[in-house]
């Protein structure tokens, strides 16, 4: 899945490159994260738009940066003091450019393609080598032999070349085995350079003060990796010739099986070591990521993170993907919040909003906003269902589905974050408004928090005594809608849809009979009521 981000610019401008997810979430989607206080669903960031939000953020200069980025917003981290503790390196890195700069210099030199792969050397099952591998190193023998033992006894001159036969067989047997490694041993050799001149930096070492013996193990490896990496060069840097060469000399003495198994079976006990090194350079690329953004924002703050259940309060919190966003302020305590309001008003943005500052609050320490204050939540939503076709599985099946989960997370006493947009729109008026009204009464139960949308105002008058009830409008002339997109206390009174009809050239017959049926339908409510 390719993305394609907005304009490139140097120093921490929104980048331009295409962004390739599949290679970037190669590291989350392997990575060991069950000590983690959530995992964002793919559900969840479907919703929130989670890779388009990840494009504006990315600020990394290298590869590892942008995998370990990914894998920082999609696990909350258990202990918070493990992002705020990131503050004085970012204090530092805006505070002197230059420093700032001749890191990313060097961390820019892990930003090929290839980068993505070294995950790979630490996450996944090496290949291992057949039963029969012993007959390689005999072979090798056997034709280094003969080789010198040539002019002394020209009748080997048969050995060699039978023996060369046998080995253009197993040589390129072998090549299906060495492939997949000669983009990630090549970058691990340059992961471990770069990682070597950063600790240098007697300061960065803070960030982990045991990883120069990771460098030093895997170091030891160093000579027999460096194969790999001429082995890469040799596809695109040296002529045909020279290539020959080489490869007559590496069938001859079936370097590549033998070196490729070494290699392998050292850096298979050097897992822990890859993955340390990983992370230590990734987090220095996060962090100066973390610091440029924070440069181009007109507008953000630190969160408060509290634990004081059941409180939401933020004011001018604003939504990072869209221009010239409304900012919106809101104030909860001990309720819920129901917003009403027609299609376009602001409502699923709004709820968007919150929900991207809950993560990136507790993610990256960054809120978009002047100030954002709430106790540690999990997230969970259901704001873009669809049909499910490939399962047979109808759009309010789905939905159900998803908000059964929200419900058994509500079960718990860890304080949840609940986002729904129009909930159990895919089924009829009277049984959405009874099915919502007991779902929301019981989501908001214990220090749970939720945000939903409704169309149906009915929906507010059976929630109020639970809800904060808010609305966003819009006016309606008779040549133009316009919407403020900011929110406002309680229900929404007017309703425009009938007056939009005629607004975009409706035929004067059916809005009529649309307003007559809508009038009749109101007195009818009222009169049950």
């Amino acid at each position: 899945m390719f993305y394609k981000s907005k304009q490139i610019l140097t120093g921490g401008d929104i980048k331009t490159e295409s962004f390739n997810f599949e290679l970037i979430e190669k590291y989350f989607k392997k990575k060991n994260n069950s000590n983690q206080y959530q995992i964002l669903s793919d559900k969840t960031c479907n919703d929130i738009d989670f890779n388009d939000l990840f494009i504006f953020l990315d600020r990394t200069q290298s590869k590892i940066g942008q995998q370990y980025l990914y894998n920082r917003l999609r696990a909350i981290p258990q202990e918070l003091s493990e992002i705020t503790k990131n503050e004085k390196w970012i204090e530092k890195f805006n505070s002197n450019s230059k420093y700032r700069e001749k890191i990313q210099t060097l961390l820019s030199k892990l930003n090929s393609h290839e980068a993505y792969y070294i995950p790979s050397l630490f996450q996944d099952d090496h290949i291992t080598s057949p039963r029969w591998f012993f007959i390689i190193p005999i072979l090798s023998i056997i034709s280094l032999a003969s080789l010198l033992l040539l002019f002394i006894k020209p009748i080997l001159s048969l050995v060699l070349i039978l023996t060369f036969t046998i080995n253009i067989v197993v040589h390129y047997w072998n090549k299906k085995n060495i492939y997949p490694y000669l983009a990630s041993i090549p970058q691990l050799l340059k992961l471990n350079l770069i990682a070597k001149k950063l600790y240098s930096d007697v300061s960065l070492q803070e960030i982990d003060s045991q990883l120069q013996e990771s460098i030093d193990l895997i170091d030891k490896v160093h000579n027999r990796m460096l194969f790999f990496k001429l082995e890469s060069k040799l596809q695109g840097d040296l002529e045909a010739i020279a290539w020959g060469i080489l490869e007559l000399v590496k069938i001859l003495f079936l370097l590549e099986p033998i070196l490729l198994f070494s290699v392998l079976k050292k850096l298979n006990t050097k897992r822990k070591e890859i993955d340390l090194v990983f992370e230590f350079v990734g987090k220095i690329d996060v962090i100066i990521s973390i610091s440029l953004l924070r440069e181009r924002l007109d507008q953000y703050c630190l969160p408060e993170i509290h634990k004081t259940p059941k409180t939401l309060n933020f004011q001018d919190a604003y939504h990072p993907l869209i221009d010239n966003c409304t900012e919106n302020s809101l104030a909860l305590t001990g309720k819920s919040i129901l917003l009403t309001g027609s299609n376009m008003s602001g409502k699923s943005s709004f709820i968007r909003t919150v929900a991207i500052n809950c993560i990136t609050a507790q993610t990256i320490n960054t809120c978009f906003a002047n100030e954002f204050s709430f106790p540690k939540l999990r997230i969970y939503s259901a704001i873009r269902t669809s049909d499910d076709l490939i399962n047979d599985k109808s759009y309010y099946f789905a939905e159900v589905l998803s908000i059964k989960e929200m419900i058994d997370k509500s079960m718990s006493e860890e304080p949840n974050l609940f986002l729904l947009d129009e909930i159990f729109k895919g089924t009829n008026t009277i049984e959405r408004i009874s099915a919502g009204k007991a779902v929301l009464s019981e989501l908001n139960k214990r220090n749970n928090i939720v945000f939903v949308s409704t169309h149906d105002i009915e929906l507010a008058d059976l929630l109020n005594n639970e809800y904060d009830l808010y609305h966003f409008s819009e006016q309606v002339d008779n040549t133009n809608i316009d919407f403020d997109y900011k929110l406002k206390s309680g229900k929404l009174k007017n309703r425009n849809a009938i007056r939009i009809l005629k607004l975009n050239g409706y035929p004067e017959s059916v809005v009529n009979e649309a307003l007559e049926l809508s009038q009749q339908i109101q007195n009818k409510i009222i009169s049950i009521e």
